[in-house]
């Protein structure tokens, strides 16, 4: 990045003002020499990153960490209602909590 095209802190306090925030010369120095530095890091990424290099969104592959779904034994009604406290229907029977209808 270029002495010229470096963030100003008349740029910056100008930012401040559109935005409606008070900062002390001090914090719009600090502020500017940070965004210039922010600003000569993404012209360095962009200098080095081409056609050639594929965008990413994360440093390092994802991979999906989830089994494959495969059917396998299950439970018949009888046998899932064999140790429930209630059942009727073939259904497990629960206490009605909200009002009777």
């Amino acid at each position: 990045m270029t002495e010229s095209s470096a963030i100003t802190p008349e740029q910056v306090e100008h930012l401040a003002s559109l935005s409606r925030i008070a900062m002390s010369e001090d914090e719009l120095k600090s502020l500017a020499g940070d965004l210039s530095t922010i600003l000569g890091n993404v012209a360095r990424v962009n200098e080095v990153a081409g056609d050639d290099v594929p965008a990413t969104s994360h440093p390092i592959p994802l991979t999906n960490v989830m089994r494959p779904d495969i059917v396998g034994e299950t439970l018949s009604s009888e046998q899932a209602l064999a140790s429930a406290p209630a059942a009727e229907d073939d259904k497990f029977l629960v206490p009605q909590i909200l009002g009777e209808e």
